[in-house]
């Protein structure tokens, strides 16, 4: 089956929303403009998305915030609200392979992926926060005998959330769960290359019985939409995922309009460490190929700086090099296919730019480094591996966003943390070693707001996710996220009797 054979089938079993989701129902932008929805799996187009702007921005908050004003969500019982939220999470299981389809053709990643990971990854947040609505509880101060001290949570308010392409329901789901469980209103901006799942979702919500004006969803470009939700007066927190260079312009944003509550998810350059008594070299092995070519490269916490102390690092990079070869782009609708395409034609070429880049500042392409599938349309580049690099490359000092990883030697452990630390980003680090003392050691000095040891990516949403330095602030996932959300108010009683 061709690429557009494929796409085509996979259009007909999904249900495709282009219009605005605000109060309840779709609808066009204000302004009647649309852009290109594209699939980069052949490049066709899937439909025309509303290029929202300011003025549906305005009314999407306006919605919100007439629902939190009128109470229906704010003040519902918690066992009730819970109740909507568990109904919430079963209308994703219950659409969870067309929402699937939806995310592959929409952002191009594996079926695969989005089948086993992605999508109930999804189901599972919403219902982590449903079953936290009722379980977490205020506090009473060690107040005299002659008064009594509260301390409690309320919701923010109206929240605006702008959400990245490259896990683009799972990302929202992060913001909009503990969101909604702590009793706010939300306006989301989804990213203008992968929209679709988010606008689906805000459907299934409303049939979970989310009231009208709680979850609104405004697509549009970053510049328009996403600014002006960013400085918009009667918004009062804006979480975001993306590039530190757009994180930058959102924190501004809070900054001259209302000094709203801003929690930045960032960039990151992550380093993953195998010192020479690495436990299991196999494993370590799938770890530094997977840890960046997964989603192709095209995730925030990739291991794109790959430390090697030099005594092993002609034998483990020619392993990884081996695993990587054998990772062939295919059809990302293809159930048996494990790398599929670049999110746009755009992110394609800045990844290609990176690889010249590298190959004009002296590093050696070992595999790689090419586009794939030109003949189908779509945007694919060959999984990459530079050795000979120096930390101060370009290529291992920005976050590319692609599947290329950097090679990189060091001497001993003093060495691994100079130079796994050298960087503007503290999203994740990684190490393997044998030595109990060197694994506490590393996980201490790296700065990271996640550090595995003998793995990659190991967490749930138990666990709490966000970074250091310019990877921003604030955390998802786990009961931390709560407090995201909420204000801390003390209430004081001073009893007469």
């Amino acid at each position: 089956m061709s690429f557009a054979e494929s796409v085509a089938r996979a259009k007909g079993r999904v249900t495709i929303r282009t219009g605005a989701f605000i109060n309840g129902a779709f609808r066009p932008s204000k302004s009647g403009e649309t852009m290109a929805c594209l699939t980069p799996i052949d490049g066709s187009e899937l439909g025309q998305l509303s290029a929202c702007d300011a003025s549906d921005i305005d009314d999407a908050v306006a919605a919100a915030r007439a629902s939190f004003e009128a109470g229906h969500w704010r003040t519902m019982a918690p066992r009730a609200k819970r109740d909507v939220m568990l109904a919430f999470a079963q209308k994703i299981d219950d659409n969870a392979e067309e929402l699937a389809l939806l995310e592959t053709l929409d952002m191009g990643k594996p079926l695969a992926n989005t089948t086993r990971a992605d999508i109930p990854l999804v189901a599972q947040a919403i219902r982590y926060y449903a079953e936290a609505i009722d379980k977490v509880n205020d506090e009473l101060g060690p107040s005299p005998h002659n008064a009594v001290s509260m301390i409690v949570r309320e919701p923010m308010g109206v929240v605006g959330a702008v959400v990245p392409w490259n896990f683009p329901l799972l990302m929202a789901s992060w913001k909009f769960a503990p969101a909604l469980a702590t009793g706010n209103s939300i306006v989301v901006k989804p990213a203008e290359q992968a929209s679709l799942t988010m606008l689906r979702t805000a459907e299934l919500a409303m049939e979970a019985g989310l009231p009208e004006g709680v979850l609104n969803v405004v697509p549009g470009l970053g510049e328009k939409a996403g600014k002006a939700l960013a400085l918009h007066m009667d918004v009062d927190a804006i979480v975001f995922t993306g590039s530190t260079a757009v994180g930058k312009l959102i924190m501004g944003y809070g900054a001259q309009s209302n000094l709203k509550r801003v929690a930045l998810e960032c960039g990151g350059k992550s380093p993953q460490i195998v010192m020479e008594d690495c436990p299991d070299f196999e494993a370590a092995a799938q770890a530094a190929a997977w840890g960046v070519f997964y989603d192709q490269g095209q995730v925030c916490t990739a291991a794109t700086r790959l430390l090697v102390q030099n005594s092993i690092k002609k034998d483990f990079l020619e392993r990884v090099a081996a695993i990587a070869k054998d990772l062939k782009p295919g059809d990302p609708l293809d159930p048996d296919t494990s790398f599929g395409a670049m999110v746009d034609e755009a992110q394609m070429n800045t990844v290609l730019s990176y690889i010249n880049k590298g190959e004009a500042e002296g590093a050696k392409l070992i595999c790689g480094g090419e586009r794939a599938l030109g003949q189908s349309g779509g945007f694919y580049v060959a999984p990459t591996i530079f050795d000979g690099v120096d930390n101060k490359m370009t290529i291992a000092q920005e976050e590319i966003f692609g599947p290329v990883v950097s090679a990189i030697g060091f001497d001993d452990f003093e060495d691994a943390m100079r130079i796994g630390n050298d960087t503007i980003y503290g999203l994740a680090a990684g190490v393997w070693t044998s030595d109990i003392d060197k694994a506490h050691r590393a996980a201490r000095t790296l700065r990271a707001g996640n550090v595995w040891v003998n793995c990659w990516d190991g967490s749930d949403i138990t666990t709490p996710f966000g970074g250091f330095k310019q990877s921003g602030f604030g955390r998802d996932r786990s009961l931390h996220a709560l407090d995201k959300y909420t204000e801390l108010k003390t209430i004081w009683i001073e009893l007469r009797k």
